[in-house]
């Protein structure tokens, strides 16, 4: 998988923790440090999920090598569809919570990394170098954590739901070229 592949999953997976950054942010001013506390957090979980995720789908590869691309189509399809349904429902009281405290931020830091894990099950079927993309997502994810608090400070236009939408819509992409690889369309 390339560089170029990676970094868009990245995103993709980052849009919820993007999507729940700029909620907080448009709704609380917050200091640098929760900021910085809240990225990092985000970004390390997302990071390390597709890891835990990578050494269970490794472990199963050889016994489904003949169907590991529809595998990793079905899973990227399927949080990318989970993610454009959830953009389009209502968008749920978030201004009640605090993210000074570090139980709400490792509550929605695992929430929001479940997509993450799934990910990386399917990272080991297609068989990606598993460092590379847990550092990958987890510097695009703290990045674009910290750039989402800092606009939702200063904006309330943007509805965080174009990002979840549109991340959805990146990884439904991604697994479809990979699956299109895979029966030699491309």
């Amino acid at each position: 998988m390339s560089f170029t592949e990676l970094f868009l999953i990245a995103i993709g997976l980052s849009m919820d923790c993007f999507a729940v950054s700029l909620s907080l942010g448009a709704s609380r001013r917050f200091s640098w440090k929760d900021i910085l506390v809240m990225s990092f957090l985000f970004g390390i979980f997302q990071g390390l999920m597709p890891i835990i995720g990578w050494l269970a789908g490794n472990s199963l590869q050889s016994l489904i090598a003949s169907v590991d691309h529809w595998i990793a189509f079905g899973i990227l399809a399927l949080i990318g569809l989970k993610m454009i349904r959830q953009s389009t429902r209502p968008e749920k009281e978030k201004a009640l919570l605090d993210i000074r405290k570090i139980s709400v931020l490792i509550t929605i830091a695992l929430a929001t990394s479940i997509d993450a894990l799934i990910t990386g099950v399917g990272f080991g079927f297609i068989r990606v170098n598993i460092l590379k993309a847990s550092m990958v997502i987890t510097m695009v994810t703290f990045l674009i954590s910290m750039a989402g608090a800092k606009l939702g400070e200063h904006t309330t236009f943007i509805p965080a739901r174009w990002a979840e939408f549109f991340g959805g819509i990146v990884l439904i992409g991604i697994g479809l070229k990979i699956l299109l690889e895979h029966l030699a369309f491309i």
